[in-house]
């Protein structure tokens, strides 16, 4: 039975997550709960053609910590993230 729950466990270790630029198109990933967000978003701005300098990521209006986990946001199967480019100047 232990067996069984590891297995268990390393499935549910996996989640979706949904990356929505400003055009409201999705990109999907499948990553596991320890996976640094730094991996997404190097993937996401490869996919897009993108400078990742130049992209700011956005869980629930907070911004994401590059070094930062999905388990350190208690993120959830199906969440999703809003990629935002960066912005200079303005009153």
């Amino acid at each position: 039975m232990a067996e069984e729950e590891k297995k268990n466990d390393e499935k549910g270790d996996h989640i979706n997550l949904k990356v929505k630029d400003q055009d409201n198109s999705e990109v999907h990933f499948k990553v596991r709960q320890t996976t640094k967000f730094s991996k997404i978003f190097d993937a996401f701005c490869a996919r897009k053609s993108l400078q990742p300098d130049s992209v700011r990521f956005l869980f629930d209006g907070q911004r994401v910590n590059a070094n930062m986990t999905p388990k350190d946001l208690d993120m959830e199967d199906g969440d999703s993230l809003d990629a935002m480019m960066e912005q200079v100047g303005g009153f």
